[in-house]
């Protein structure tokens, strides 16, 4: 092996030039495969966004809750469907708060079950716009290719 900054012989694995100094990156020969794949290196990232999420998912929902106990005289000239309209909505907005929770805790922990419900959760997010819109295209992006189901099987976690 021959530095190619000033052509001297050096020993195989060398990590710098013992002549110019010129350092070498010692992962520059790899494939990157060596490194892993698109989930090896998103799923922590993917974790923690479900996780902040659902935590903004989770202050809709209060937010649509103390509107509706704060404006209750509205309420009292609206149809009689709109008050359990507004708390069904905000049983879907804390439902799928916890389901986005336990996504992104089940994508950090790496359990078997995390990849299949951060993709059911994926999906509903997507009528979300923009934010759910956004983490649902970059959570399907990561994990729904038939090679990120093999790449998540084998760093995944026993439950």
């Amino acid at each position: 092996m021959f530095c190619d900054r000033c052509g001297a012989q050096m020993e195989t694995p060398a990590n710098f030039c013992s002549s110019c100094g010129r350092v070498f990156n010692p992962a520059a020969g790899l494939p990157p495969a060596f490194f892993g794949g698109r989930v090896a290196r998103h799923v922590r990232t993917l974790g923690i966004l479900w996780l902040i999420y659902a935590g903004l998912r989770v202050l809709e929902s209060l937010a649509v809750t103390s509107f509706a106990s704060y404006h209750w005289d509205f309420f009292d000239q609206s149809p009689f469907f709109v008050p359990h309209l507004i708390r069904t909505f905000t049983g879907i907005f804390l439902i799928l708060a916890v389901a986005g929770a336990v996504a992104g805790w089940g994508l950090l922990e790496r359990r078997p079950w995390a990849r299949v419900l951060a993709i059911v959760v994926a999906v509903l997010a997507l009528f979300k716009f923009p934010i759910g819109t956004a983490l649902g295209i970059f959570t399907l992006w990561v994990l729904a290719p038939a090679q990120s189901e093999a790449e998540y099987r084998s760093m995944q976690r026993p439950v």
